[in-house]
């Protein structure tokens, strides 16, 4: 029995992609992604605790509870070559599930990153975590990619109000490790030009942390610029860059426990 969302389970697929969500988010809002994948290849969508069929599980509020998290729900999916993509806080969560995928000798082949600033770019932390409930609401109706609905369900509400803070305190005290070798993957970065967030100039450290090619994708919009007509737009990139990286498999193993 897993948690993570397999949209089209495959007994033998030749490489699976893990697709990790943004901040108060959940998997939910990657599901098409499914539909862009070729027919020999699985997606795996992960909720964090909090949300989805894991939400009554008290949600983690630090990286390393998060990683230490995923790489259980991974345990048994790393027969198979693996891409990762991620947005915003996923996009953290996948560059740190690569390098510890990498340290522990099954790296994966491919890393995509949306709507997050390199790791090497150190931000202010903003303590969006303890901002009123009010006020926290508002940040995330501003971004975009939060229905009005929500805010007609108060019990769904305080639910995504409780991720968010626990999402938002994890990626606010996140440093990643100075003394970091860097990822021996493709790198592929995707922003949208008008994200307050994480525009195009501050994708590009991502760059730095890989050895192999980077390569940067910009779209207009803001945070949550793949929403709407551009969904598919990015859908097929991304299945683009993944295939360009498969022929650099990595060996396979099968646990990383």
């Amino acid at each position: 029995m897993t948690d993570l969302i397999r949209p089209r389970p495959l007994t033998n697929p030749d490489f699976r992609l893990v697709v990790f969500h943004h901040a108060a988010g959940s998997s939910s809002t990657y599901f098409g992604l499914s539909r862009h994948m070729p027919p020999n290849a699985e997606m795996l969508l992960l909720d964090l605790p909090g949300r989805g069929k894991r939400h009554r599980q008290r949600p983690e509020s630090t990286m390393e509870g998060i990683v230490g998290s995923v790489l259980r729900d991974l345990d048994g999916f790393l027969d198979r070559p693996l891409a990762l993509f991620g947005h915003s806080l996923g996009a953290v969560i996948a560059f740190e599930v690569a390098a510890a995928l990498q340290a522990r000798g099954c790296p994966a082949f491919w890393l995509g990153v949306s709507g997050r600033q390199g790791p090497s770019h150190v931000s202010a932390r903003r303590g969006l975590q303890d901002l009123p409930a009010p006020a926290l609401m508002a940040e995330l109706m501003a971004l975009g990619g939060m229905p009005e609905r929500f805010l007609e369900v108060p019990d769904f509400l305080e639910i995504v109000l409780r991720n968010a803070r626990a999402d938002f305190a994890a990626i606010d005290h996140y440093l990643a490790d100075p003394a970091r070798s860097p990822l021996d993957l493709p790198v592929t970065a995707f922003a949208g030009r008008q994200d307050p967030w994480a525009p195009p100039a501050v994708m590009e450290c991502w760059g730095e942390e890989t050895t192999r090619s980077f390569s940067l994708h910009e779209y207009d919009g803001g945070h949550f610029y793949f929403m709407g007509q551009t969904f598919p737009v990015l859908a097929d990139r991304v299945m683009e860059e993944i295939m360009a990286a498969y022929s650099a498999r990595p060996a396979l193993c099968a646990a990383v426990s």
